[in-house]
């Protein structure tokens, strides 16, 4: 009985400690706060963020056509994203792509966005790892993933439009990100 209560506490407290905190902020200093780890839309247009994220989010124009040519495939997907708050690539591409997820009725619930550490010590880098065997060498890095694998990714910027890469990678098409990492995809 009392290995069984014990088993169940550990088991409690791991899940308790090991739990993320969705937007935490990092300050140092006098330098601008970024954000570190799973964070949400909500988090990208609150406080420090909200500027260069509303601006981009509504100055994108989004090609309507394009989104509906892939809207019902684009679900058949889950997205995560890594990004770093205090990256102009992240800050210009992040805001459009989650206009586009929008626009396609895309399931938000499918997607997860990861913002890496701009420090030395923990550059690119999330608390809990989650960039860990993904090879994210560079920010943003989109990757795509059906039934569980991974099917290709758009890194750093598109190769054309986000709404046509994305379509690229949704349909199989030939897709090569401008930066390719030593994955191989299926």
């Amino acid at each position: 009985m009392n290995r069984s209560i014990l088993t169940l506490f550990l088991v409690s407290f791991v899940a308790i400690t090991s739990a993320q905190k969705i937007n935490q902020e990092i300050k140092i200093d006098n330098n601008q706060p970024f954000l570190v780890g799973q964070i949400s839309t909500e988090g990208l247009s609150s406080n420090s963020y909200q500027s260069w994220y509303t601006n981009n989010y509504e100055a994108y124009q989004v090609n309507k056509n394009e989104i509906t040519s892939f809207k019902n495939t684009l679900s058949e997907h889950k997205i995560l994203v890594f990004m770093g708050t205090w990256c102009g690539d992240s800050k210009r591409e992040v805001p459009r792509f989650i206009k586009i997820l929008e626009t396609a009725d895309f399931p938000m619930e499918n997607l997860k966005i990861v913002a890496v550490d701009r420090r030395k010590e923990q550059y690119k880098k999330s608390p809990t790892g989650e960039e860990w065997g993904l090879s994210i060498k560079r920010v943003p890095t989109f990757i795509f993933l059906k039934d569980g694998k991974e099917t290709n990714r758009i890194i750093e910027s598109p190769i054309s439009t986000l709404e046509t890469d994305i379509k690229a990678i949704i349909t199989d098409s030939e897709y090569t990100p401008n930066y390719p990492t030593s994955l191989h995809f299926d």
